[in-house]
């Protein structure tokens, strides 16, 4: 099996103790921490999963890149929600999504990599700065993959046949015509809110409008662990609330 070399215009995560640190190699240049000064050039032609001095140098991750890569203008969505929002959505190979509320884009991100080139995404976001930050996030993380960035509010989009929409804005409830409208028969429909308030109008507005079945509501928490063999506990921290998680199908009347 060929070994796989860092080559300039690579994406690296650098770790130094607790510190993990995303960067594009580029000749002649070099990372300064506290661990040193890694030069670049010494890199180019060498292995990733490597300790270079006080460094270590590995392949980054999807994880990785939305962590440290994406340039943030909003709260993103975090790696623990999103990777279930996939899988409740049934994002998949060849899949088409549509996205109400772009943010950073980091969720985008991800679902292109579940796609792949063969899928299509379109995320709309209304604002303009977060649509401009945004749209550099994606084109620089969605190389080869179909994802059309639309700078417009969720009444002026009149797309429709998608597999799924995810639908991260602040009023959702308001838009539940729109929402049915955009997903097949059976597709699938997913949102996160901050605050179990917007979580009963989401259900009170389901009921008002009809046609939302299986309908579920999740809250996930992530508490990792210190890595010392001696003394396994909690970190005193944890990724506890980032958000509620509410799913539904399209059912037809």
């Amino acid at each position: 099996m060929t070994e796989v070399k860092i080559q300039n215009n690579d994406l690296v995560l650098i770790c130094h103790r607790d510190k993990k640190y995303l960067k594009k190699i580029e000749e002649n240049k070099a990372f300064n921490g506290k661990g040193g000064t890694l030069s670049f050039s010494d890199l180019i032609g060498n292995p990733f999963g490597k300790r270079y001095g006080e460094y270590e140098v590995y392949r980054p991750t999807l994880e990785d890149i939305i962590m440290f890569g994406v340039k943030r203008d909003t709260q993103i969505i975090y790696p623990k929600d999103a990777a279930f929002i996939c899988l409740k959505l049934d994002i998949k190979y060849c899949s088409s999504i549509l996205e109400v509320g772009t943010g950073s884009g980091a969720l985008t991100i991800i679902f292109s990599n579940f796609i792949g080139p063969e899928g299509k995404i379109v995320t709309i976001e209304k604002e303009e700065r977060h649509f401009r930050n945004a749209k550099k996030n994606i084109e620089r993380f969605c190389q080869d993959r179909d994802v059309e960035v639309i700078n417009c509010h969720v009444l002026e989009y009149g797309g429709s046949g998608f597999d799924s929409v995810f639908v991260d804005v602040r009023e959702p409830w308001l838009y539940m015509d729109k929402v049915w409208g955009f997903v097949k028969e059976s597709g699938t429909i997913g949102m996160i809110v901050p605050t179990t308030n917007q979580i009963s109008e989401i259900l009170k507005a389901f009921d008002d409008r009809g046609g939302f079945g299986d309908i579920e509501v999740i809250e996930i928490l992530l508490r990792r662990y210190k890595t010392v063999s001696e003394r396994i506990r909690p970190f005193d921290r944890m990724v506890a609330h980032t958000g509620y998680l509410i799913f539904a199908r399209k059912l037809l009347k």
